[in-house]
């Protein structure tokens, strides 16, 4: 019989919990997955989710922003716990290390966006979950911060609570509480239980046959992480009405396009791995912060869909089956026949700016850029920003890839997804 990967966790989770002299608190699918990973990779530092914020300078007040910071971490315990295995089981153990004191992060001779990449490497395993770093160009009119979290403490859902909480507690200049009072742990754990009691039911036989049926030609090209990364943009125009829900399915196709003209040639010609997440919080979940995403795959040909309906419909299809845990997608593949180790070849994320609101310190709401040069952890990752208008960014492994060939890939899935969307003419080239 089947036993699910869920259910298997949550009993070796009851039974470490029982034992500990400390609470501990149950973790999803996904946090699971990123403390197993930096347990195997210690030195890989791929799962930091950065948002990059730049303020006229002089704006900033480091002590404020400083309390600001820690009194936010003192009231969520996936901030101010500690990520953890007990007896080999991934836990959040209470009262862990909290939001460490912002600090200058300028490197002698370099520059402010220099000095944050460095910074933001040098993020130990067993560092405070939340920490911003704030640069300075010596002679700029700018300074950038660093809003930074380990990912198994944030997802989308998550960022969008912080900048707002952070901004209140900017401008109120609350003092810090001693930790998370017993409403924010219960809250934290009704979440996570509910998130699990999802997975497991997600994981069945049904779900298994999905899976197995589209995944069961993934070859894979032979993915891993990227320390060494370059970074293309490009500002399309936003869709609007009935347009917007064909964004991801052609970012999907239009990803996936890419990717092939990376990774070609290679071993096999099956489709790549093509990795986004996925979801949020249970129906009648608190707001509690945490990972609450999954990793889905799409199984991503070498050339364009020729039906672009079909391939909404199969998105369709795979996200009725959304809640299946990564390992079990993996498994359900594996056992259908694919030579595929699990490795992802490419990732897509999407960002509605919309549901986010700004971080304003000081009266002055931030501007958001993006850092080019993050490690990955796949050799390419194409992230959309869906705002006033489309922001895409396409970052590569350079030491894999040829700059050109990153290029070339770019103007293939820039015009795959002009294409799909039939949108106005793009706007002017921005490749940075």
């Amino acid at each position: 019989m089947h036993a699910s990967i869920t259910s298997a966790y949550l009993a070796r989770y009851r039974s470490a919990a029982a034992r500990s002299p400390v609470e501990l608190l149950p973790l999803t699918g996904a946090q699971r997955r990123f403390l197993i990973t930096r347990r195997l990779a210690p030195h890989r530092r791929s799962d930091v989710v950065p948002l990059f914020f730049a303020y006229p300078r002089g704006t900033l007040d480091q002590d404020r922003l400083a309390r600001a910071a820690a009194a936010v971490a003192a009231r969520h315990p996936a901030l101010c716990g500690g990520f953890a295995a007990v007896r080999g089981t991934p836990v959040l153990r209470v009262g862990g290390p909290s939001a460490e004191a912002v600090r200058i992060a300028v490197a002698p001779g370099g520059t402010a966006r220099e000095a944050l990449r460095e910074a933001l490497l040098d993020w130990p395993a067993d560092g405070p979950a939340l920490r911003l770093l704030v640069a300075q160009e010596p002679d700029g009119d700018e300074e950038l911060l660093a809003l930074a979290l380990d990912h198994a403490a944030c997802d989308e859902q998550s960022l969008g609570v912080l900048t707002a909480e952070l901004s209140q507690a900017y401008e109120s200049d609350e003092p810090a509480a001693a930790g998370p009072g017993p409403q924010a742990l219960a809250d934290y754990r009704q979440a996570v239980e509910l998130q699990l009691a999802a997975e497991d039911a997600a994981g069945g036989p049904a779900a298994q046959a999905h899976w197995g049926r589209r995944l069961g030609a993934l070859t894979g090209a032979g993915g891993g992480a990227a320390a060494s990364t370059g970074m293309l943009t490009e500002r399309l125009p936003a869709a609007e009405g009935a347009a917007r829900s064909a964004v991801f399915p052609a970012l999907l196709d239009a990803v996936g396009v890419a990717a092939h003209r990376l990774h070609r040639p290679y071993p096999g010609e099956g489709a790549l791995a093509l990795g986004y997440p996925w979801g949020g919080r249970p129906a009648g979940a608190p707001a509690a912060l945490g990972c609450f995403l999954n990793t889905l795959v799409h199984p991503a040909g070498p050339t364009a869909a020729s039906d672009p309906d079909a391939l909404a419909d199969a998105w369709w299809d795979d996200l009725d089956h959304a809640g299946t845990p990564f390992d079990e997608v993996v498994r359900a593949a594996r056992t259908a026949g694919a030579p595929w180790s699990g490795a992802l070849d490419a990732m897509l994320t999407l960002e509605d700016l919309h549901r986010r609101p700004p971080l304003v310190l000081g009266g002055t709401p931030g501007r958001e850029t993006h850092l080019a040069g993050r490690p990955l952890a796949a050799p390419l990752a194409v992230s959309a920003s869906h705002g006033d208008d489309l922001l895409i960014r396409l970052a590569w492994d350079s030491d894999r890839f040829p700059e050109a060939d990153a290029r070339a890939a770019f103007d293939d899935l820039l015009a795959v997804l002009r294409h799909h969307l039939q949108a106005r003419p793009l706007l002017h080239t921005t490749h940075a």
